[in-house]
């Protein structure tokens, strides 16, 4: 019933926002339908804790991992949603965007809200690849919301990019059903459906077939060299969509890949998806690692910092063990903190009017609260002790120390790179003497409280984990 508010409740929102012609009223249904759906996830989260899944009306399935993923979407949701708000407000005083943008932009965002939902509560993998799809459709739109040059081109990139890649996973999904000896439960070809016949598949196409899963549903994690479409789109789209394209969707994506790696370890040995899993992840934090470097947007920056941490759970998956748990870990302290960053940075963007590094200087004394917040995000994602992330990317790399010293001490050495990158960066950006144009001052309390929030919540948990989180926590280790 849960999962039927919250899909009720974002739906009611959409048709309010495409009828309405009063701002207020738009921007109102859109955080209560926000708001209902974080409380209703959170009610999923304590029944699946308790019984370990939660199944509704056939097409709905609902799994541990499914469920923190949900509250990702939901907890994120909700701060964006807020965000949006005051941060749509501030560029129609601008002169950026009018009514009409603002509407479309509101539409659009819980239209994508549903489809990371759909996605990841459909007991069906064509109804989750067209689910992640229509996160493809609803937020290419966004991309290029300031209908400048550059955004087009990202969206048009974004958009070619990931069909193709998902079109790769579909044929992958297609080859997963070819050795199925029925139709499954009532006609419906479900994931319990596969994973109870894995031992009629054939392993040699169930190879094939996770390969092609890899690569298309990887094109979505933003997994090296699938990437190409990630900076550009989380650059130019609005601060709050970038914050659920690179904090949310890249989870969501992840998780597609790691029920099929569950269906293809029963049919093949373990080893065959964690290799995969442990190239395609230490060729993500290479990549980034060296890009980093170079980087002039602070926006760019962030979004190739997405890339590296995909990377990292990645490698937690591919080694397994603890190393799964500590992935898991991993996606939830990311997500979160991540998405605090790029509404930070948005607050900056406002302010600055420019997402070019060179551009901006003395974020300290212009904008106090969100420049701090910005410095915490960046020492708590990029591992420094004694935060959550520095705790899941040491395991990570300690399991995979014996097996594959190697790549856990090149990864490590990266990870250390990028930390140097993103550092120099960073304070270049925070200190030094502010443009005599820029005035001092936050601005609207609503720019400060979601991103807030969000650092204030990581910090929590990296140091207590409510036992309903960590009971779905190990609940998701035992599967992957």
């Amino acid at each position: 019933m849960e999962i039927i508010i919250i899909f009720s409740s974002i739906l009611i929102a959409t048709v309010a926002c495409l009828f309405s012609k009063h701002r207020v009223i738009i921007e109102s249904v859109s955080i209560v339908a926000s708001l209902v759906a974080f409380i209703e996830t959170m009610i999923v989260a304590f029944k699946v804790a308790s019984t370990g899944t939660c199944v509704s009306y056939q097409i709905f399935f609902v799994d541990a991992l499914g469920t923190i993923v949900m509250l990702i979407i939901a907890l994120v949701g909700l701060a964006s949603t807020i965000y949006s708000v005051q941060y749509l407000r501030d560029e129609t005083a601008k002169g950026i965007v009018g009514f009409t943008r603002v509407k479309q932009y509101f539409i659009l965002l819980n239209l994508f809200l549903a489809a990371m939902f759909m996605a990841v509560v459909s007991s069906n993998p064509v109804f989750t690849w067209i689910s992640v799809e229509a996160t493809t459709l609803s937020t290419a739109f966004i991309i290029s919301f300031y209908n400048k040059p550059s955004a087009m081109e990202a969206a048009w990139k974004y958009l070619i990019i990931n069909s193709i890649g998902l079109l790769l996973g579909f044929f992958g999904t297609l080859l997963y059903f070819t050795s199925l000896p029925g139709t499954g439960e009532a006609g419906l070809i479900t994931w319990n459906s596969l994973l109870s016949n894995a031992a009629h598949f054939n392993p040699s196409i169930i190879k094939i077939a996770f390969i092609f899963i890899l690569i298309g549903y990887g094109t979505k994690v933003g997994l090296v060299p699938m990437h190409t479409w990630l900076p550009d789109a989380h650059s130019k789209a609005p601060a709050p969509i970038s914050a659920l394209l690179s904090g949310v969707l890249l989870n969501v994506a992840l998780v597609v890949v790691l029920r099929f790696k569950e269906i293809t370890d029963a049919v093949v040995v373990q080893s065959f998806s964690q290799h995969l899993l442990i190239v395609f992840g230490f060729l993500s934090i290479v990549v980034a690692a060296l890009i980093n470097f170079t980087q002039k947007n602070y926006k760019r920056l962030l979004a190739y910092h997405s890339i590296e941490n995909m990377g990292i759970a990645a490698l937690g998956f591919g080694f397994g063990g603890l190393g799964v748990l500590m992935a898991i870990l991993h996606m939830i302290y990311h997500a979160v903190v991540k998405s605090a960053l790029f509404l930070s940075s948005g607050t900056i963007l406002l302010k600055y009017g420019s997402s070019k590094i060179i551009k901006v200087k003395g974020v300290l004394t212009a904008l106090p609260i969100t420049s701090i917040l910005f410095l915490a995000g960046f020492f708590i994602i990029t591992g420094t002790p004694p935060f959550g992330m520095f705790l899941t990317k040491l395991l990570i790399l300690s399991v995979g120390i014996k097996a594959y010293p190697v790549v856990s001490i090149a990864s490590l050495f990266f990870a250390a790179m990028l930390f140097v990158a993103f550092f120099e960066h960073a304070t270049a950006m925070v200190f030094g003497e502010k443009p005599a144009e820029i005035e001092t001052g936050e601005g609207s309390i609503w720019l400060v409280i979601p991103p807030l929030a969000l650092v204030a919540v990581v910090v929590c948990l990296s140091f207590y984990i409510p036992p309903f989180l960590l009971t779905l926590i190990n609940q998701a280790a035992l599967h992957n």
